[in-house]
C-alpha cells in the first residue's frame, strides 16, 4: 500500500483516481489548490505525487519548487496533455504519462516506481551499513595500533574510551578498574555532566554488576560502594544527565587478563545498538585486554626491579661499610708484623720468622680481598673515580712487571715482555690499568707451576681483525677503529671451554683442584672487565687445558673520538650519581657546511665546543656537543639560528640540508 497524493483542479480526475486507487487499498489523498497541497505535506508526506500539469488554477512553478526540495523522499509521476515537457519538470519527475492514461499503465507505473524506490532505499541502507562497518573497522585498526604503542594502564583505558566513542558514539561509558594499590576506581566518560544522584546510581550498578560476575565464586577483591572512588569526564559541562540515562540501550563487557579479572566496561546510548555495534564493542574490550596484561606484567617487573635495586643498594652499602671497618685495622696490624719481623722488637727464632712471614702474606691477601669488595661496591654504585690521561701502556706494563719480579723469582717462573714497535698512546686511567695488569699477571703467577713462563705482549690491531672465542663475540662486536691489544699469556692449568664465559662473572671460580687451592673472592676478573668497559675497551680469554691461558684486553688508540666518548661515559656516571641530566646534540650535513658554521661568530657556545667532537664519514660531517642541564630549548634556539644563517647566506652555503638529533642522558629505563 502506498501513500498517493493527486494534485489537480479537475474534479472528475480526482474522483476517477480516488475510485481506482482506493479500491486497491492505497492511501489516496488529493489537493485541488496550492494551499491544500502545502497543508497535506505538513500533515502527512506522501510517497507518490500524481501531478496534473493541465491544472490552470494551480501555481505550478511554486509546486515545482516545493517538490524539488522533497524529491529525495518522493516519487513524482507527471501527467501531460502534450509531448512537450517543461524543463523544470525534468529534475523533479520520475515518470511522464501522456493523457488519456489507461488505468493499467498508471498502476504499472506506480508499482514499478515503488519497487525501484524500495530497491534504492535498501541499497542506500546497505551502503550506509557498509560505510559504518568500514568506519568501525578503521577505528578498530587505529585503536589496536594505539594499544600496541603504550604500556601505561591509564593511557590504555583512555584509548579504549576514545575508540568506543568514535565507533559507537555512546552517551555514557563506565569502566570499573583497580589502581596500583588494588583500590577500586570507577571512570565515567559522558557527553553531558553526571548528576550526583545518577553518579550514586552508577556506583551502585557497578558494585552489583561486579558481584553478579562472581556469584557462587570467590571474588578477586571485596568491593563496597563506600570505598568505590569515581572520576567523571564530561564533554558538555552545561547540561546534566539524570536517571533517564538508565533507560537507554546499553552493552556490558568484562575485561579479563587471561584468567585474572581486570574490570569491566558498560556503555549507554539513546539509539539502539545493532549486532555490528555489539561485535565492535566486544572487540575493543578484547583488544585492550592483551596490552593491559602486558602493562600489568611491566608494572610488576618495575616494582620488583625497584625492590631488587633497593636490596642491591643495601648489599653494596653493607659491603662498603664492612670492608671499611675491616680495612681500618689492617694497616697498623701489617706495620706491627713488619716491625716484629725486622727484629726491632726483639730477637726472633727461625720458627717465629716463618710464622710472621706467613702472617704478613695472609694480611696482604686479606687486604686484597677487602680492596676487591670495596672496588666492586664502588663500581656498582657508580662511585669509582677515574683520572683519564694520555698514557703509554708499555711503561705501565714495565712498572707492573717490576712489582712482580720478586714473586716470580721466588716461584721459579720467567716473566717476559714483547712490545709492538709502533706502539700508540691510549686515553686511560694509569692506576686502573695497573690494577688490570696486576690482576692478570697475579693470576698467571698463581696458576703457573714452577719453571713455567709468563709473557706480556702488545700490538696495534684494527677492530675488524680481532678474533675471540664464540662466547665473547658480543663483547667485541661494537668495537671500531684501532686498538692497543695487550696479551698476558701463561703456561698454567688452563680453563675448560664451557667454563670460559664464567671467568668474568662475580663470585665465580672455575672448579679445579688448583683453583680451589689458590682461593680468592672471584671478584678480580669481573672488576677488570668493568674497568675496561669504562675505557670503551674489552677483555676475553683463550685457553687450553694443561697448556695455559691467554688473557687479551684492548684499549682504543688515542684520538679525539676516543677522548670524547670516554669522557661522555664518565659524564653519564656522574649524572646518575648527582641525579642530573644533560644531552648530546649532533648536527650533520654533507660537504663543509658544518666546518663553515663553526667559524660563525656568536653561533656556538664556547663551553659546549670545549666538549665536542667533529667527525667525517665520507661526505658527511657531524658536530656532536654536550649540553648540560638537558636544555632542549637551547636545541630549538640553535636550530633557528642556523636556519637563519643559511637563509641569509645562500651565496656562501648554497643548498644545505642540516640534520639535527639529540639524546637526553641518563636514558630512562
Amino acid at each position: 500500500m502506498a501513500k498517493i497524493l493527486m494534485v489537480s483542479d479537475n474534479d472528475e480526475k480526482i474522483k476517477h483516481y480516488d475510485d481506482m486507487l482506493s479500491g486497491m487499498s492505497h492511501d489516496y489523498q488529493f489537493a485541488s489548490d496550492n494551499q491544500m497541497f502545502f497543508d497535506v505535506l505538513q500533515i502527512n508526506i506522501p510517497q507518490i505525487i500524481l501531478l496534473d500539469t493541465n491544472s490552470a488554477s494551480l501555481d505550478l512553478s511554486l509546486l515545482y519548487r516545493k517538490i524539488n526540495s522533497l524529491k529525495e523522499n518522493l516519487i513524482t509521476i507527471t501527467l501531460l496533455k502534450e509531448d512537450k515537457i517543461p524543463p523544470e519538470l525534468l529534475n523533479i519527475s520520475d515518470a511522464f504519462l501522456m493523457e488519456p492514461v489507461s488505468d493499467n499503465i498508471l498502476i504499472s507505473t506506480i508499482n514499478v516506481n515503488m519497487r525501484r524506490k524500495e530497491t534504492l532505499t535498501r541499497l542506500a541502507t546497505t551502503n550506509q551499513n557498509l560505510s559504518k562497518s568500514l568506519y568501525q573497522l578503521d577505528v578498530l585498526y587505529n585503536t589496536g595500533s594505539q594499544f600496541a604503542a603504550t604500556l601505561d594502564k591509564e593511557k590504555l583505558v583512555n584509548i579504549m574510551f576514545e575508540g568506543l566513542d568514535k565507533a559507537l558514539g555512546f552517551s555514557v561509558a563506565c569502566v570499573l578498574t583497580f589502581k596500583a594499590d588494588n583500590q577500586p576506581l570507577l571512570i565515567i566518560n559522558s557527553i553531558n555532566q553526571i548528576s550526583d544522584r545518577l553518579l550514586a546510581a552508577l556506583k551502585l550498578r557497578a558494585v552489583l554488576n561486579y558481584k553478579s560476575l562472581f556469584e557462587n565464586k570467590e571474588m578477586p577483591f571485596e568491593l563496597d560502594i563506600k570505598e568505590l572512588q569515581a572520576i567523571k569526564y564530561a564533554k558538555n559541562p552545561i547540561d546534566d544527565y539524570d536517571f533517564s540515562i538508565l533507560r537507554y540501550d546499553n552493552m556490558f563487557a568484562q575485561i579479563n587478563l587471561s584468567d585474572n579479572f581486570y574490570g569491566f566496561v558498560e556503555i549507554f546510548r539513546e539509539n539502539e545498538f545493532t549486532n555490528e555495534d555489539s561485535q565492535c564493542f566486544h572487540t575493543i574490550a578484547q583488544q585492550v585486554s592483551m596490552p593491559l596484561k602486558n602493562a600489568a606484567y611491566v608494572q610488576e617487573i618495575q616494582e620488583k626491579n625497584k625492590e631488587l635495586y633497593r636490596l642491591e643498594h643495601l648489599k653494596s652499602e653493607f659491603i662498603s661499610i664492612v670492608s671499611h671497618e675491616l680495612k681500618t685495622p689492617i694497616t697498623p696490624l701489617k706495620t706491627a708484623l713488619q716491625v716484629m719481623s725486622s727484629g726491632r722488637a726483639g730477637l726472633l727464632t727461625p720458627d717465629m720468622e716463618r710464622f710472621l712471614s706467613m702472617s704478613i702474606k695472609n694480611v696482604d691477601n686479606f687486604k686484597k680481598i677487602i680492596d676487591d669488595l670495596l672496588d666492586m661496591s664502588k663500581i656498582e654504585a657508580g662511585k669509582m673515580n677515574y683520572n683519564f690521561t694520555d698514557m703509554n701502556v708499555e711503561k705501565t706494563i714495565e712498572f707492573v712487571k717490576l712489582q712482580h719480579n720478586s714473586v716470580v723469582e721466588e716461584k721459579g717462573l720467567t716473566l717476559t715482555t714483547h712490545f709492538d714497535e709502533n706502539m700508540a698512546l691510549v686515553y686511560a686511567d694509569n692506576l686502573r690499568i695497573q690494577q688490570v695488569l696486576n690482576n692478570l699477571i697475579s693470576n698467571a703467577i698463581k696458576f703457573t707451576e714452577s719453571g713455567g713462563n709468563i709473557d706480556v705482549s702488545t700490538k696495534i690491531i684494527n677492530a675488524k681483525d680481532i678474533t675471540t672465542p664464540q662466547c665473547f663475540e658480543d663483547d667485541v662486536k661494537d668495537l671500531k677503529g684501532n686498538y692497543v691489544q695487550v696479551c698476558v699469556k701463561d703456561e698454567g692449568i688452563g680453563i675448560e671451554e664451557e667454563d670460559l664465559p664464567k671467568v668474568f662473572e662475580q663470585f665465580k671460580q672455575v672448579e679445579n683442584s688448583l683453583q680451589r687451592k689458590a682461593g680468592g673472592t672471584g671478584l678480580g676478573l669481573p672488576i677488570v672487565k668493568k674497568i675496561l668497559n669504562e675505557h670503551n675497551g674489552a677483555i676475553w680469554v683463550e685457553s687450553e687445558i694443561n697448556k695455559g691461558s691467554a688473557f687479551y684486553f684492548v684499549l682504543p688508540v688515542l684520538s679525539d673520538k676516543t677522548t670524547f666518548w670516554i669522557s661522555h661515559k664518565q659524564l653519564i656516571k656522574q649524572a646518575k650519581v648527582n641525579k642530573t641530566k644533560f644531552l648530546t646534540l649532533t648536527i650533520s650535513a654533507k660537504g663543509d657546511s658544518i666546518e663553515q658554521l663553526l667559524k660563525e661568530d656568536n653561533l656556538f657556545n664556547g663551553t659546549y665546543l670545549n666538549n665536542s667532537l667533529l667527525e667525517k664519514d665520507d661526505d658527511l660531517t657531524s658536530l656532536t656537543m654536550v649540553i648540560p642541564d638537558s636544555d632542549k630549548h637551547l636545541v630549538e634556539f640553535l636550530k633557528r639560528k642556523i636556519d637563519t644563517i643559511l637563509l641569509n647566506e645562500k651565496a656562501r652555503y648554497g643548498k644545505c640540508d642540516i640534520m639535527y638529533s639529540y639524546t637526553v642522558y641518563p636514558k630512562e629505563k
